[in-house]
């Protein structure tokens, strides 16, 4: 169940989400949160120079690698605007990350994409749990669906007008 501090945290997500929507990159946002309740690294999606492994949650796990041992990585928080896709999983996954709590799924994204026709890519839409084993999930945020799909839109209508 989510929090109203968990909904704070994931609010913090969107306005991420929404600086990479201003960058030109696809509109996600997530940062990592301590078991104290500090953040300790925040990033965007910056796939827009053609690295298409450029997500977040990468350079998140990466991050975590070099600064916490295996048992603060364990104990950490990871927010997210959007659930997890099946590269990001799996590397969260690797690094030993603990809870991950989305503001809107896969499922809810696909299904957007497919009202708007965005061609699919070619990678699954496979949700965290069919990734990960033994990792805690919360999400969606229904306050939230609302906004970040406003946030998609806005993505998906500038590509096909270029």
């Amino acid at each position: 169940m989510l929090t109203d501090i968990n909904i704070k945290h994931l609010r913090r997500c969107v306005e991420l989400a929404r600086k990479a929507l201003a960058t030109g990159n696809p509109p996600f946002g997530s940062w990592l949160v301590s078991a104290d309740g500090e953040v300790l690294t925040e990033d965007y999606n910056q796939i827009q120079s053609g690295d298409r492994t450029h997500h977040l949650e990468m350079s998140m796990a990466r991050w975590a690698t070099a600064h916490l041992a295996s048992a603060e990585r364990a104990r950490t928080t990871v927010y997210t605007s959007g659930e997890h896709c099946a590269m990001r999983a799996a590397a969260h996954g690797w690094v030993g990350l603990g809870r991950i709590v989305y503001a809107t799924s896969s499922a809810q994204l696909a299904g957007w994409l497919a009202q708007w026709k965005i061609p699919r890519s070619r990678v699954r839409d496979l949700s965290v749990q069919q990734v990960l084993i033994g990792v805690e999930v919360d999400g969606p945020a229904p306050a939230l669906v609302d906004e970040i799909h406003e946030i998609h839109h806005q993505f998906f209508q500038s590509r096909a007008a270029n």
